[in-house]
């Protein structure tokens, strides 16, 4: 388990999912071409840094839920700060070059949340992907352009028969 602060307390448990939502500078709605790259850049490390289980870019603000892994050349759990420092700085690094903008894209902090055992973790993901829909920018989560998730089979769920 590790535990920072900077300005928000951040606890990373191993091998559990987080939940993590981090939000534009000012709540700058990101044009289209923007949410294209977080999307990209928020794939980018999936199943090399991290487990992706699903990611919705909203207009001024990102929803992932991932599962950390280990870096097998430092033989260590990769610290969820630098995913998101990998993840947030890559992409705006990408905006301000696609977009022709200098300047800090992202807040410094982001809201992260281990995911408890005892918690639905396909609940979770449902109510991610259906961010688009509360937010009167979709009618289906599936038909909107950035949303993505891995295809999850709830441990606790009975076995499905055919």
């Amino acid at each position: 388990m590790t535990f920072y602060r900077r300005n928000l307390p951040h606890l990373q448990r191993d091998a559990k999912r987080h939940f993590v939502t981090f939000v534009t500078k000012n709540r700058w709605i990101l044009p289209e071409a923007a949410r294209d790259i977080v999307l990209d850049s928020s794939r980018h490390d999936d199943g090399i840094f991290y487990d992706l289980h699903a990611a919705v870019v909203m207009p001024d603000h990102v929803h992932l839920v991932l599962t950390p892994l280990v870096n097998e050349a430092q033989r260590r759990v990769m610290p969820l700060f630098e995913i998101m420092k990998a993840i947030k700085g890559a992409s705006a690094h990408k905006i301000n070059r696609r977009l022709g903008h200098q300047g800090t894209v992202w807040q410094e902090e982001s809201f992260d949340r281990v995911l408890r055992s005892s918690e639905d973790v396909g609940a979770k993901i449902l109510y991610v992907l259906e961010n688009p829909i509360r937010k009167g920018l979709a009618d289906d989560w599936r038909l909107y352009r950035w949303s993505w998730h891995r295809p999850f089979q709830n441990p606790y769920a009975p076995p499905t028969t055919t």
